[in-house]
């Protein structure tokens, strides 16, 4: 029987129907699907997700299905890529499944156009500052006036009134981090962009007690400009208290909207986030 789902890596510019071999999750055979100028690189599987209970199954699907679409942009140039576990269905028996993926390709030609131009000869980075909060707070006990003052006040105070003024200095101190926090995060912000096509602001994560995340950015940047972006990440990496985490290339996951499907008779499964 006829698998009923096609999973979905990415769509490529290209009117050809190729075979890149059995590169796909669980080694099917990953292949494209031509209509209008674009191509979706596909593998044909059940018309169901991708699931399982044990997490290290499902980190090689991830890596297989990051792996596919790094062979697929050998073979066929700029890919738009899509998440993890993106498979299309037809709800009709009497469409084919490669005809299902043909519609979808005809009906969101203008976005993958638009979206293709815009990645083209880019790749994703992630750019990751850290700050050392230990040496920050030294520095700025050394050099603020107001926090210097507060402990030459509590230095003759009595033990109780002298921990009111313990907290008077670490509410100084952690205000002050916050202000300097800010000033940085502009600063950086804007040296990268120069080197950046695009930059979407991910929410910072929890490092550990040693550093604390800054920034974190996903920057989409032509491979013309990566070489400069590193420059100005070396820089900052080498300014006492900072340090970057460079990572990439990716495929631009991040400026990249995941597919929608206009019309009734087509599904779509997805996991991706």
């Amino acid at each position: 029987m006829e698998n009923r789902g096609r999973y979905i890596y990415g769509v490529a510019a290209g009117a050809k129907a190729v075979s890149l071999g059995p590169i796909g999750i669980e080694g099917n055979e990953v292949y494209t699907i031509p209509c209008g100028g674009f191509c979706a690189v596909v593998h044909s599987c059940p018309a169901e997700a991708y699931q399982s209970g044990d997490e290290e199954t499902v980190k090689k699907w991830v890596r297989t299905h990051q792996g596919a679409l790094d062979e697929a942009k050998k073979a066929l140039g700029t890919v738009i890529p899509l998440g993890f576990d993106t498979i299309l269905q037809s709800k009709d028996e009497v469409i084919s499944p490669d005809q299902v993926v043909k519609d979808w390709l005809k009906g969101d030609h203008d976005r993958f156009q638009t979206v293709m131009e815009r990645i083209k000869g880019r790749d994703e980075y992630g750019v990751q500052i850290f700050y050392a909060p230990g040496l920050v707070v030294k520095q700025i006990s050394d050099e603020s006036q107001e926090i210097r003052k507060i402990r030459e006040e509590m230095a003759s105070k009595s033990p109780g009134t002298a921990y009111l003024y313990k907290q008077k200095v670490e509410r100084a101190v952690k205000a002050e981090i916050e202000r300097l926090a800010g000033e940085w995060f502009r600063d950086f912000y804007r040296r990268i962009k120069g080197h950046c096509d695009d930059i979407v602001v991910e929410k910072t994560k929890k490092a550990d007690r040693n550093r604390v995340m800054l920034l974190n950015l996903s920057c989409l940047v032509a491979r013309e400009k990566v070489s400069n972006l590193g420059e100005e990440l070396e820089k900052i990496n080498n300014t006492e208290g900072f340090s970057v985490h460079f990572s990439g290339p990716w495929p631009p996951y991040s400026f990249v909207a995941q597919p929608t499907i206009a019309t009734p008779d087509v599904k779509v499964e997805s996991n991706a986030t």
